[in-house]
């Protein structure tokens, strides 16, 4: 089970405003990470051919669960005063957490940071954990094996046909476990 109201200071990351702070999410962090959620979903659609809504905006039915549902989580990561990234968990009553949404901004990216957050995030919950991710997503699928790999040598990928979209490629999931 997380912890809630739980700050962790990450390592300095060269060129970043201090401290780097990874925290759950409140509803007071909800405008950044609908911000951040935007960028994520225009990020995403290079992979899903999702189009934005009439309005600009991108599905946030998932944003919305993590930040209120049981089971869910919602972590944000800050610069200083700067949200620079999140992470959405589900399943966490469950046997297998699933890490759902992970995201960094651009100038964070290729620090070391994204691992770091993404280890913190696991962490918190030790146990069996997945990841979903899509093959032509090429930094996605470098990354999510290398921290499956620094916790469990066992760790494995598989790849699921996508609910409801018949015709995408299948998603792959790698399914590794963080101890105790």
């Amino acid at each position: 089970m997380t912890t809630r109201n739980r700050v962790i200071q990450l390592p300095a990351s060269a060129g970043l405003p201090e401290p780097l702070n990874a925290c759950h999410a409140t509803a007071q962090d909800g405008r950044a990470l609908a911000r951040l959620w935007l960028l994520f979903r225009h990020h995403m659609s290079a992979w899903t051919e999702e189009l934005p809504a009439a309005d600009g905006s991108y599905r946030s039915d998932l944003l919305r669960r993590a930040l209120g549902d049981p089971g869910w989580d919602s972590w944000l990561l800050t610069a200083g005063e700067h949200p620079i990234g999140f992470a959405l968990t589900r399943a966490m009553n469950d046997p297998v957490h699933v890490l759902n949404s992970f995201f960094l901004v651009a100038p964070a990216r290729g620090r070391g940071l994204g691992r770091a957050f993404a280890r913190t995030v696991v962490a918190d919950a030790p146990g069996r954990w997945s990841v979903a991710f899509q093959d032509a997503n090429t930094a996605a699928a470098r990354f999510w094996p290398q921290v499956a790999a620094g916790y469990d040598a066992t760790w494995s990928l598989e790849r699921r046909s996508v609910p409801g979209r018949p015709d995408s490629p299948p998603d792959t999931w790698v399914s590794f476990t963080v101890p105790a």
